[in-house]
């Protein structure tokens, strides 16, 4: 895609490809324009992670995607932090208040006025060519990062970051429930933060790629309905839930330190329910981490970039057939372990 010449200017007017949900679950082309504001930046998306997230949006009239790469082409008056040329990304969040609570105490993922993917901006995302977004919500992309890389790091990487510093020491048991889009990233970030990774899946067939990222152990909960026989030696201090769907997370008590941590991470609207009585004998806690702030999404693409992780990526050209591919390996669980939208490539 051609990149206008540098531009500092309010007014700019932005525009170009979207790609949008439909009431047929349909992706379909459309397009988007937009003036640029003083503190807002207009951004060349180069590539688009596809997240789990996504699918629950096909049939909405909104242009999906939320991991968003891209090179900045221009910024509005009052920016200071970006200019022309800057490789930039965007997450979940777009915007908040700055005003309330959880804002004034640096906790603005928990904004109750903030913008967020699928509830505001829905002319945007990321399954596109350009972007307008506030300049405070864009990150800076380290030169060791590739974009293709960077993109998937928008959302999964922060949503399993965050938790992991704020809530596991280097001497934690970690526990990680699925080897897929997201625990394919704990499992680097954990092991790199001197944690000793467990990883629990349904399948066998993972075993090799989660030792090769830095898990230490690794057992196939498939068909197993007592949890104690895995052979397990040292019971988990910390419970990531990283999986693509709700699983039973009373077979895993068994298999849990007293005053255990459970910490689940994966977006769905279903029940979530915990035995009450083991719950509190072991003094369990249940801690939910869906976003990261502002702070630990920079402070993790400096510690990826330094630790040289990065996601396992399929490639798909941005185009609607593209788009459709990834999205349905995606909904089938087949790719390993994250879709990757990519105008450049």
């Amino acid at each position: 895609m051609p990149v206008p010449a540098s531009t500092i200017s309010d007014g700019y007017s932005a525009e170009g490809i979207t790609f949008r949900g439909s009431s047929s679950g349909r992706v379909v082309k459309s397009y988007f324009r937009k003036n640029l504001a003083a503190d807002e930046v207009a951004v060349r998306v180069t590539h688009s992670g596809v997240c789990g997230t996504d699918l629950h949006y096909m049939r909405q009239d909104m242009v999906l995607g939320h991991e968003a790469a891209g090179i900045v082409l221009a910024v509005g008056s009052t920016c200071t932090v970006y200019k022309p040329g800057d490789r930039v990304g965007w997450g979940y969040e777009h915007y908040s208040c700055g005003a309330c609570t959880p804002c004034l105490t640096g906790e603005e993922c928990h904004c109750t006025k903030g913008g967020f993917f699928g509830l505001n901006d829905f002319d945007q995302g990321s399954f596109s060519n350009i972007g307008v977004w506030k300049e405070q919500w864009l990150f800076r992309i380290p030169d060791g990062i590739k974009s293709e890389d960077a993109a998937p790091l928008m959302c999964a990487g922060s949503s399993c970051f965050a938790p992991l510093i704020q809530y596991c020491r280097p001497i934690d048991r970690v526990g990680i429930i699925g080897m897929g889009g997201l625990g394919h990233l704990a499992i680097q970030f954990a092991a790199k933060m001197g944690c000793h990774v467990v990883v629990f899946s349904g399948s066998e067939s993972k075993r090799a790629d989660a030792l090769a990222l830095g898990a230490h152990e690794f057992y196939v909960t498939r068909g197993v309905s007592d949890f104690s026989t895995l052979g397990m030696t040292e019971p988990i201090d910390r419970l990531l839930m990283t999986a693509a769907a709700q699983v039973n997370v009373a077979k895993y008590y068994s298999v849990m330190a007293p005053k255990a941590m459970i910490i689940p991470l994966t977006a769905t609207k279903e029940i979530f329910s915990v035995p009450y009585f083991e719950t509190l004998f072991l003094g369990v806690k249940v801690v939910p981490s869906m976003l990261a702030t502002r702070f630990l999404h920079m402070k993790m693409l400096e510690f990826a970039d330094r630790h040289g992780i990065h996601p396992v990526v399929e490639k798909f050209p941005m185009t609607e057939a593209g788009i459709h591919d990834a999205i349905e390996k995606v909904e089938k669980g087949t790719i390993r372990y994250r879709a990757v939208l990519c105008w450049d490539d």
